[in-house]
Order: C-alpha cells, then sequence, then structure tokens
C-alpha cells in the first residue's frame, strides 16, 4: 500500500507531501489524524528562516500576530519520540520533520519543513537535536521556497502572514 498524500493549500500556492506512514509511523499517525481533523486549516507558518526553514502547527497562529505563536501544541498532548534504526531519515531539503522543546517525548503538532540539509538535526546525529524526519515535499517545492523566502520581523515571524487554508490527505 502507497504511503498517504498531504496537499497543503497555502495562501502562497499548494504543495504536496509524501508522508511516511510505512516508516515513521506514530509521527505520521499524529500529522495525519490532525490534519484530518482540520487542527492545521486556518493556522499560519509562526517561523521563517532562510536558508534553513519553515515552521508551522502552533495552534496559536490562527491569529499570526499572536504573541503566542510558536509555543503551543495539539489538545491530545505530545507524542513519543520516535526512533527507529531500520529508518534513518536525514533532514535533507524539502523534508518534515517534528519540532520539539529540547526535551525528550515534547513533539506534537508542531513541525518544520528543511530548506537546506540540516544534518545536524538528525535525530541519529551527535549533538543534541533530535528531530525525525516524518514526510518528504514531492510536488511544490517552489511554493516553500516562496514562504522560505518571505520578509520576516521581529521572531522570525512573517511580515505578511502566510496561512495554511487546509491540508488533505489522499490514501
Amino acid at each position: 500500500m502507497a504511503n498517504p498524500i498531504a496537499t497543503f493549500d497555502t495562501s502562497l500556492g499548494s504543495f504536496k507531501a509524501e508522508i511516511y506512514l510505512d516508516k515513521m509511523p506514530v509521527t505520521a499517525q499524529n500529522f495525519i489524524d490532525l490534519a484530518e481533523a482540520g487542527f492545521y486549516d486556518g493556522l499560519h507558518f509562526h517561523r521563517v528562516i532562510e536558508g534553513f526553514m519553515v515552521q508551522f502547527g502552533c495552534p496559536h497562529s490562527r491569529d499570526p500576530k499572536s504573541p503566542r505563536a510558536g509555543t503551543g501544541g495539539p489538545p491530545h498532548g505530545t507524542i513519543r519520540d520516535e526512533h527507529p534504526a531500520d529508518a534513518q531519515l536525514s533532514n535533507e531539503p524539502g523534508t518534515l520533520s517534528m519540532a520539539n522543546t529540547g526535551q525528550p517525548n515534547s513533539g506534537g503538532s508542531q513541525f518544520f519543513i528543511n530548506t537546506v540539509h540540516n544534518a545536524y538535526l538528525d535525530w541519529f546525529s551527535p549533538g543534541p537535536s533530535k528531530h525525525p524526519v516524518f514526510a518528504k515535499i514531492i510536488e511544490g517545492m517552489d511554493v516553500v521556497q516562496k514562504i522560505e523566502s518571505t520578509p520576516t520581523g521581529p521572531g522570525d515571524r512573517p511580515i505578511t502572514p502566510v496561512e495554511v487554508k487546509k491540508i488533505s490527505i489522499e490514501r
């Protein structure tokens, strides 16, 4: 069975990502459940750093000017870290990776899309950062690059908000 495909309909265009349900079942299913429940619809990218990544998934980012954007998680709380030995997926350009607070088992709804190869963020790399990859852009990387090049203000927040209108899951 093929992995699900998520279509992100944003204010700057659409892109698609293959969700690695076969390799990262806990993290991928968490994302799918939130997307299918409409949790992500109407949220904004709250952190954009050109030459690094774009971050999304905080419920407080529904209001793109909220000072709490970037601090929230899903209603069900956090998920356990997923580090399968047979799925060492690197934080390469176009991959989606679970964000966390730096503490174990602190991921939930926030994730980032790598725009460069951030190998030092791999859960299997030396160092403290541990961010498991659970998906990869398969279409529309140009839209992600538009988001990445959006001018930002304090806190790396886009000056002109970038909204995800809807995420649809195709199985």
